[in-house]
């Protein structure tokens, strides 16, 4: 009977597969034409936008780099490693204190977690202006680690917590009897046990800092500290645009990304489904 069943649910699953591929297609064919066209003129991409470059233009991401890919790409990389050790770091000792205090004051905090998620970074671009204005952080790099840092709390906060609680409390009074204060149980139990959700809000966090463009556009002036998504902006033109150079500039900005969702791809759904188990 079981063996008659077999090629029946595979024949079900047929509809689901189809549509998965669709999906994929969809998703991966507008960056596979945005690589093959960043090796391409202007004028090709223009003249026949489907097809395969004529003459293969690597000097396109030579220009690309020269023209300040290269110093763009360096400030994300230093905003984006700051803005995601920090919210992870912040989020995990957080959600350590939320797991170990009285539950009515974690309750209270819990609240203000899940309300930072409802505020859209769009309607505290004003008020978040004239503080880094007050405070002098304008043109600098902490104009976007700062907000960076608190617009992915919320979530980075609430995923740790999830998982904090499943943690055995065998193993918490097994390391406090072995001489563990709060610190070493943290360092010891709970940040071992929760590598995949700590993998998963630092890949979202990352994700973020990397591709953020209305902060980054608004608060820095100074080219010199523009990151790759606001540096990209100069690449173009009011009169005449190389698309060829400026699709290498999406192309070298989109590779990082890619190469961190693929080597990381593991940890990462682990980390989501781990993180959704309890509330």
């Amino acid at each position: 009977m079981s063996a008659h069943l077999r090629p029946l649910e595979r024949v079900r699953q047929v509809p689901v597969y189809a549509l998965l591929l669709i999906y994929a297609v969809v998703i991966a064919y507008p960056l596979l034409w945005m690589v093959i066209s960043s090796f391409k003129s202007s004028s090709e991409i223009f003249a026949d936008p489907w097809g395969l470059p004529s003459i293969w233009l690597v000097q396109n991401y030579a220009q690309a780099w020269d023209k300040g890919i290269s110093e763009y790409f360096l400030n994300s990389v230093i905003v984006t490693i700051a803005s995601t050790a920090a919210t992870v770091l912040i989020a995990a000792l957080c959600a350590y204190g939320m797991v170990r205090m009285s539950s009515r004051v974690a309750d209270v905090v819990l609240i203000v977690a899940m309300g930072g998620l409802v505020v859209a970074p769009q309607v505290s671009l004003i008020p978040l202006y004239r503080l880094l204005d007050g405070m002098g952080l304008l043109n600098t790099s902490w104009a976007m680690i700062l907000p960076y840092v608190a617009f992915r709390l919320p979530m980075a906060i609430l995923l740790i917590r999830s998982v904090f609680l499943g943690i055995p409390k065998e193993l918490v009074d097994a390391a406090t009897i072995d001489g563990c204060r709060s610190t070493g149980v943290l360092r010891h139990v709970y940040l071992p046990l929760s590598k995949s959700v700590l993998t998963t809000s630092a890949v979202l966090t990352g994700y973020f800092a990397w591709n953020e463009f209305l902060f980054a556009i608004v608060f820095i002036d100074q080219d010199s500290l523009r990151t790759i998504p606001a540096g990209l902006m100069s690449f173009r033109d009011a009169l005449s645009t190389e698309w060829g150079v400026l699709l290498a500039g999406l192309t070298i900005a989109a590779l990082p990304i890619v190469v961190v969702f693929i080597a990381l791809q593991k940890y990462f759904v682990a980390g989501v489904a781990a993180g959704s188990v309890k509330g």
